[in-house]
């Protein structure tokens, strides 16, 4: 995994690589190990990297030599099926001088152009510069995993990089928010409208996208993959048979390794079943001081996860840690997990994951986690309930009229919140295929995914790419294999939730695999700190900000608002069950910060 940063300047770029390499700094806690930089002509190429194949070789930017000119490449990723790739590039006559996936990923760009995402496995974002034709050629992974933000500076420049931050560097780049922006704050947040940069001007390439950018073309961008709907005849055995096979082979793909590797293991099916798969000797754990003595039962939350990771490490014979955080040190690590997200993020459930991964970077470079497999496979209650199937709205966020009432006046410049969220929805919902016949409630449950995947899965996605490179841990996700996605997406959703039990066929796919007591485990969420020290620090952050007449985020968000919230006694979510009222105080908090130190310019119609 590494960072990438370029500028494109048709104009000529010999001008800006003092630039690019400033905005390459920006990125070095994605790639601590070595960082270089192509320059020539129209292109400034910058990459950051984290060795993790074959350290020797796989340097970047990698160029390759051509009797037309230069081919060059950035590349932030891994891909899964780079031997397989190898074979058939050297049976069409392709040679191949180290062994590292850089060099597959470039020869296959030789090999087929635009083409190759097509047949590329792995999770990935990057960029082509190619001197035969003047254009540069970007892609980003079909399920989202590895990010790719890009911006044209009023000089005319295209810019891209991995993280907003990279762009900021830039010199013509201004930290501007209109009313958009306020909206994907406040009415979104801390998700983000796929595409959306919420800084003016910035956008993100969607995953499953590729764009093209030439002197004679202008900026084309195009899907080349999405989940679509085909008939699925396989039986209830054949299906889990068939989930199991594509589980087992993703995972072992993602083992690949020259430095330590370990997995993430919450006593949870997800992460049990890459814990006993990958076959891994070592896994982690996190948990909060005190959080044992504080724990009380919910619906989302029915058990604490302690006796479940004892149970699966001593099933694996493992060497296990569990990493207990402090409240103080969530709470602090609020703000550099705002640095690590370049936005608002998803308060402690955010920091926390920075610690986290802090604490296994002193023992493995590579983690394996249980991340995405409740949005295929069903996990969460939206999946069950047939009128929360059926609702036109998002599951996870159905307080629009809450988030509006904290906005200040005008802030939203106009901007209609409820349409704001309608329209999103429905660009979705309306992308969404269904076969001819199919039951209401497999269509629904297509949609249920597609919304899942499309945006409730990237705020995930987001929050383990930046939290986790933040200290240059590298996180796969087997469960983001495109194949286990196609596959699963198109299983009838009585076979998916069999007999009422969710994930039922994930389950049945993990017999023999799991112990019992785990295999049946009712689903419960990424632990978040339940001790009311950590609900009273943030609440004295978010005491002092009020104390603040002058406080940026007054520019956006009601002081009575802000208040209110402070003396509330129920909870009222602010992102489905993972936000309620300690993290909405936490969330205002992160705004805060982030406006400072951002310097951020609200650009909103008076």
């Amino acid at each position: 995994m590494c960072g990438i940063a370029g500028i494109i300047d048709f104009k000529g770029a010999e001008r800006r690589a003092g630039v690019a390499a400033e905005m390459s700094a920006r990125l070095r806690r994605r790639g601590p190990d070595e960082h270089g930089a192509f320059t020539r002509g129209a292109a400034c190429l910058a990459h950051r990297r984290l060795s993790v194949i074959d350290p020797e070789h796989g340097k970047q930017p990698m160029v390759a030599e051509t009797d037309a000119g230069r081919i060059a490449l950035v590349y932030n990723g891994e891909l899964y099926n780079a031997a397989d790739l190898r074979g058939e590039l050297t049976a069409r006559g392709q040679s191949f001088s180290e062994r590292s996936d850089t060099e597959v990923l470039l020869v296959s760009y030789l090999e087929w152009g635009a083409d190759c995402v097509s047949r590329l496995n792995g999770i990935f974002a990057f960029a082509v510069w190619d001197e035969r034709t003047g254009t540069l050629f970007a892609a980003r992974d079909r399920m989202g995993v590895k990010p790719f933000f890009y911006s044209e500076t009023p000089g005319g420049e295209f810019i891209f990089a991995s993280e907003i931050k990279a762009l900021l560097a830039h010199p013509d780049m201004r930290p501007v928010v209109g009313p958009e922006g306020v909206a994907e704050l406040l009415l979104i947040g801390p998700g983000r409208t796929p595409g959306q940069g919420v800084f003016r001007g910035i956008a993100e390439l969607k995953p499953g996208r590729a764009l093209e950018l030439s002197p004679r073309g202008g900026l084309r961008v195009w899907r080349y993959w999405k989940l679509t709907a085909a008939p699925h005849s396989e039986s209830w055995e054949e299906t889990a048979e068939h989930t199991r096979a594509l589980l087992e082979d993703a995972i072992r793909r993602q083992t690949v390794s020259d430095v330590p590797l370990c997995a993430f293991l919450s006593g949870g099916v997800d992460s049990s079943a890459i814990a006993a798969l990958s076959g891994v000797r070592e896994t982690f754990s996190v948990d909060y001081e005190g959080n044992g003595e504080h724990f009380t039962r919910t619906d989302f939350q029915p058990e604490a996860d302690g006796k479940y990771i004892q149970i699966m490490a001593d099933y694996l014979g493992v060497r296990h840690t569990n990493v207990i955080l402090r409240q103080r040190d969530v709470a602090d690590a609020l703000f550099a997990a705002t640095d690590a997200r370049d936005l608002p993020g998803m308060a402690d459930v955010d920091s926390s994951l920075l610690l986290f991964c802090r604490a296994v970077k002193e023992r493995a470079t590579v983690a394996l986690s249980g991340e995405c497999s409740d949005e295929l496979f069903g996990g969460y209650p939206w999946f069950r309930d047939y009128a929360r199937l059926a609702a036109d709205e998002f599951p996870w966020a159905r307080t629009t009229d809450y988030r509006e009432s904290f906005a200040a006046p005008g802030a939203l410049g106009g901007i209609d919140p409820r349409e704001y969220i309608r329209e999103r929805f429905r660009a979705t919902a309306d992308d969404t295929g269904a076969l001819p016949g199919d039951p209401p409630e497999d269509a629904l449950t297509k949609r249920m995914i597609r919304l899942n995947t499309d945006w409730f899965m990237q705020t995930l996605l987001d929050r383990k790419d930046r939290c986790s490179m933040y200290s240059a841990l590298e996180v796969r996700v087997p469960f983001c294999d495109h194949r286990i996605a196609e596959y699963v997406y198109n299983v009838p959703a009585e076979t998916r939730n069999r007999g009422g039990v969710e994930k039922a066929l994930l389950r049945e796919a993990l017999r023999g695999v799991l112990p019992e007591a785990v295999l049946w485990r009712k689903k419960s969420p990424y632990p978040k700190t339940r001790h009311p020290a950590y609900a009273a620090m943030v609440s004295a952050m978010l005491r002092d900000i009020l104390a603040d007449p002058n406080a940026p985020i007054f520019d956006i968000v009601r002081r009575e608002a802000l208040e209110g919230l402070l003396a509330e006694d129920s909870a009222t979510p602010w992102y489905g069950q993972l936000m309620n009222t300690p993290q909405t105080i936490a969330y205002f908090v992160q705004l805060d910060y982030w406006l400072r130190k951002y310097k951020v310019i609200l650009a909103i119609p008076a």
